[in-house]
């Protein structure tokens, strides 16, 4: 037990590793605690609005949805850039070229910068249009248009705080990502009841902006303080086009894959607003908000596993990718197993929490259940496809995604939910179905060995 405090105590102080040398159990504990404790605050970021929201009746609650859904694109470009940019600072990190990292950094944040004001002043002006795209009735876009229009405005939040959140895990310094987004979670559970009593839905919109950038405003601090690995000043950001390139050929497979996933999420709640109405809708939005809740801490232990990859190939020890790969599969199995029973057998008292509608407990709950039934493999699919990101592979997950997501899932929903009669349920078994493909064909992948090949 004093091992395990000890390894705790370590991993939230933030004191940097030379992860390619400890033992191996203890690098991926070391790093997967803070980003695990990271992921599950941001988890109860979108529980806490979900929560409040839910007091404001259906239209609320599918507004946030609807919104949410649409703001997956923009989490789709963050997480890519932060992909490449968790890639390129671990294998610089692993050969010990620290400079060289701190440039890349410089380049990831200027990217950032330029692409969060595009989508961020495009999702002001189409935010009404988006709604309507998404199958929302005239009454939700009409009460519900202007959180659309703060979320998407606030578009240079979301992508500065995941990506920046990328250049602390590929420095193996997850204890910064972790705080930022524990500042940011914590900044919106405050403020959320306070503004949405103020302004109703307006208010919640306002809690996230305002809660995520405060986690930007301590990132940009810890990154300027020059006491961690990553030491970036003025001089780092003159443009660096070779810089800038390497970027970009890792990030735009990684941002293309993420987009594949939640464009399918987007064409499943799209499918579920038109073959069960508002009342379906919401209680798919409270659904996946759970499913979220729990998938958002397995994605820190697949984070973890990418930064291990990419500093030990940096290194040159590509036997000891394997065994991080491999234990982080078997331990985020473990986990995702667990929350399958939870949700097998507790979805009603879960999506009770949210709303006392029969209705929406009835459909919520069986939403749950069969989404649950394929955790198990969900939770060894992201380590697999996180793991070849980390080697700076992105482009064989996202092949796979498009098979998985593309050409699986979405024509398998449609399939189930219209032709065959079943409605929103056919629209639920299409996940578990699609996810343990992907999470089969991730493995031989990542166990093929071809990633060892690359270079970054």
């Amino acid at each position: 037990m004093k091992r395990v405090f000890r390894i705790i105590k370590q991993s939230l102080n933030g004191e940097d590793v030379d992860y390619t040398n400890i033992p191996i159990r203890s690098a991926v504990f070391l790093l997967a605690i803070p980003m695990i404790l990271e992921l599950s605050l941001e988890s109860v970021f979108a529980i806490v609005d979900m929560y409040f929201v839910g007091r404001l009746g259906s239209n609320a609650i599918a507004t946030v949805g609807l919104t949410e859904s649409l703001i997956s694109i923009i989490y789709s470009i963050a997480m890519g850039i932060s992909t490449a940019a968790t890639a390129i600072i671990a294998r610089r990190v692993g050969e010990k070229n620290l400079d060289q990292a701190s440039d890349s950094a410089a380049q990831a944040i200027l990217l950032s910068i330029g692409l969060g004001v595009v989508f961020g002043a495009l999702g002001i002006y189409f935010s009404e249009d988006l709604l309507y795209f998404m199958g929302a009735s005239k009454t939700v876009v009409q009460d519900g248009v202007i959180f659309t229009k703060v979320m998407m405005g606030g578009s240079l939040s979301i992508i500065l705080l995941f990506m920046i959140n990328g250049i602390f895990r590929g420095a193996g310094n997850a204890a910064i990502a972790m705080k930022s987004l524990w500042i940011a979670s914590l900044v919106n559970i405050v403020l959320c009841p306070i503004l949405i009593y103020q302004y109703g839905i307006l208010g919640a919109a306002l809690a996230t902006l305002i809660g995520r950038s405060c986690g930007v405003v301590y990132q940009v601090f810890q990154l300027v303080n020059q006491k961690g690995l990553i030491k970036i000043n003025w001089s780092h950001f003159h443009i660096r086009f070779d810089l800038m390139k390497s970027i970009f050929q890792i990030g735009w497979p990684a941002t293309f894959q993420f987009f594949i996933s939640s464009g399918s999420w987007i064409v499943l709640s799209k499918l579920v607003a038109e073959t069960g109405g508002t009342e379906a809708s919401a209680a798919y939005q409270i659904a996946i908000r759970n499913v979220v809740f729990f998938i958002l801490p397995a994605w820190g232990l697949s984070n973890a596993a990418a930064t291990l990859v990419g500093q030990n190939l940096g290194a040159g020890k590509p036997e000891r990718v394997v065994a991080s790969v491999r234990l982080s599969a078997i331990y985020n199995g473990a986990f995702m197993g667990i929350v399958m029973l939870l949700f097998v057998f507790f979805s009603k008292a879960i999506i009770g929490f949210y709303t006392s509608d029969a209705n929406l407990i009835s459909i919520g709950s069986r939403a749950l259940q069969i989404i649950a039934y394929g955790y198990l493999f969900y939770g060894i699919g992201m380590v697999m496809t996180q793991a070849l990101n980390g080697a700076g592979d992105t482009k064989t997950p996202t092949y796979i995604f498009i098979i998985g997501f593309w050409l699986i899932q979405i024509p398998l929903a449609y399939y189930l939910a219209k032709p065959m009669g079943l409605g929103p349920d056919g629209v639920f078994w299409a996940i578990p179905i699609a996810e343990t493909f992907m999470a089969i064909i991730s493995s031989y992948f990542f166990y093929r060995g071809k990633w060892k090949t690359i270079q970054v």
